[in-house]
């Protein structure tokens, strides 16, 4: 049962009955739950329907603004690596991960009342927040750099977002939104200015657990921009923890960026806690393309915590091993999902990662999405 929210930072605790974005520090507020191994029984669900809403005990208590979202394959890998496997998160409605995050967020804003929202968007959380707030009725505004890819910007128009192209990164769409926010009454989407984004991405976590028989892996490879999925997954392992569906191990959490805009890397390889702005930053994997993030903080944490790195990869670099993960698993990657691939070939030269490891890649979004940068 969600109980109230909590800043992630100060620890600030919130009432999670109106709708809010950040905590007064400005920093991330997230969803605290009481749980107990009672709170869900694991067995209960072989009958669930197959989509995220599955855990519906552990998710933000509201009516279900769903398109199916969620219970992506796990793909054994064998060609990649004895023990590696691929998550395709670009499977999912809109095709990739951010379905999962705007299922929730959206649920939760219609249970507000919210009638308009605004994001800005490299692209993949735009397509989800526009479709999502069709279905519930909402006026959807996105703002994305004007170089995003072409497919993201036609599928936001035609589920009947309000499309905005600015001349910058995606920093300078949310200073934008943030400028405009109040005059024009949106709500902010945007990556954890929000609580309930989180909360769907945390459930990769939970069906990572599931498909695996309750076993989690040694390694998660993760592509990382604005960073949810990696701070949903270790909140949902830790949610799981508690309940009694695992134990205190965890994985190596891995976070994968591009050499042109790896904030999180090089304040990892610093020893530093919170990441400066990344200048100039450019990459053709426009998901990867987030200078600086709130949660910057809770991702350096989680990956020390684990055990585990980050690491940066070239643009040439993960054009190759998307096509490769494609030509060898039939997944049609994005270039974040090729990131993850050339992260996990440098790892195991490293010796990071070992012959033994079970490890999993994920593939954030299709192909379909990037189909200018593929082609080259």
């Amino acid at each position: 049962m969600l109980t109230h929210l909590a800043c992630s930072l100060c620890g600030k605790a919130y009432p999670f009955d109106k709708p809010i974005n950040t905590c007064e520090c400005g920093k991330p507020l997230l969803a605290q739950y009481d749980l107990t191994p009672e709170t869900l029984d694991r067995a209960a669900l072989h009958d669930r329907e197959p989509t995220m809403w599955r855990y519906r005990e552990v998710l933000p208590p509201c009516e279900q603004v769903s398109l199916g979202e969620g219970l992506t394959p796990l793909h054994w890998a064998p060609k990649l690596g004895e023990k590696w496997y691929v998550k395709d998160e670009g499977v999912n409605p809109t095709c990739s991960f951010k379905a999962r995050g705007m299922s929730a967020a959206i649920s939760m804003a219609a249970k507000f009342g919210i009638e308009k929202v605004a994001v800005p968007s490299a692209g993949n959380a735009g397509g989800a927040m526009s479709a999502y707030a069709a279905k519930a009725g909402m006026e959807a505004h996105v703002f994305m750099p004007a170089d995003t890819p072409n497919a993201c910007i036609i599928e936001c128009g035609c589920l009947g977002a309000d499309v905005q192209l600015i001349n910058g990164l995606i920093t300078d769409c949310a200073a934008e939104i943030g400028r405009r926010k109040e005059q024009e009454g949106w709500f902010d989407m945007s990556t954890l200015k929000e609580p309930y984004r989180a909360e769907g991405k945390k459930t990769m976590g939970y069906e990572l657990a599931e498909q695996m028989e309750w076993r989690l892996p040694d390694v998660i490879i993760y592509p990382t921009g604005g960073g949810t999925g990696l701070v949903g997954m270790w909140k949902a392992f830790d949610e799981m923890e508690r309940m009694g569906w695992i134990g205190s191990e965890r994985p190596k959490m891995v976070s994968v960026q591009a050499e042109g805009c790896a904030p999180i890397v090089q304040a990892f390889e610093k020893g530093e806690r919170f990441a400066a702005e990344f200048p100039n930053a450019h990459t053709c994997a426009s998901g990867l393309r987030v200078p600086r993030a709130i949660a910057d903080f809770i991702m350096l944490d989680l990956i020390r915590a684990s055990h585990g790195t980050a690491v940066t990869v070239t643009d040439a670099e993960m054009i190759v091993a998307a096509k490769e993960i494609g030509a060898k698993t039939g997944v049609f990657a994005c270039p974040e999902g090729g990131a993850t691939l050339a992260a996990a070939r440098k790892l195991r030269e490293s010796g990071f990662i070992k012959p033994e490891d079970t490890v999993v890649l994920f593939n954030t979004g299709s192909g379909v999405k990037y189909l200018e940068a593929l082609g080259s």
